[in-house]
């Protein structure tokens, strides 16, 4: 029952953005700037275990995944302002975010 309220709720933020967004396109990137789905997940994470460690943990590796995802938004935005194809465009920033997830990744050994 725990996980049907966290995805009924987690689905009802999603959607709300996703709205917001076709109002005020600002607004909308407000929100999805917000780390909205780490407070979500810390969240969920206190309540069921309550283990400060593992969130401070869980906060920290965070912290160096989300740099790598960074570099999207402005090439999704170059790509798409150049005439790209939507999916072609995703297609690009997915490879080039795995990219950056493996330099990441090898300089965090």
């Amino acid at each position: 029952m725990f996980f049907a309220i966290k995805t009924l709720i987690s689905a009802l933020i999603i959607a709300s953005v996703n709205e917001l967004s076709k109002r005020s396109t600002t607004m909308g990137a407000l929100l999805l700037a917000l780390p909205i789905v780490s407070v979500i997940a810390f969240t969920w994470e206190w309540i069921e275990n309550h283990d400060a460690q593992r969130i401070a943990a869980l906060s920290s590796e965070t912290f160096w995944f989300v740099l790598p995802t960074l570099p999207i938004f402005l090439l999704l935005s170059w790509l798409l302002k150049s005439g790209m194809n939507f999916f072609a465009a995703m297609g690009i920033c997915v490879i080039v975010t795995a990219a950056m997830f493996a330099v990441v990744q090898y300089f965090q050994r």
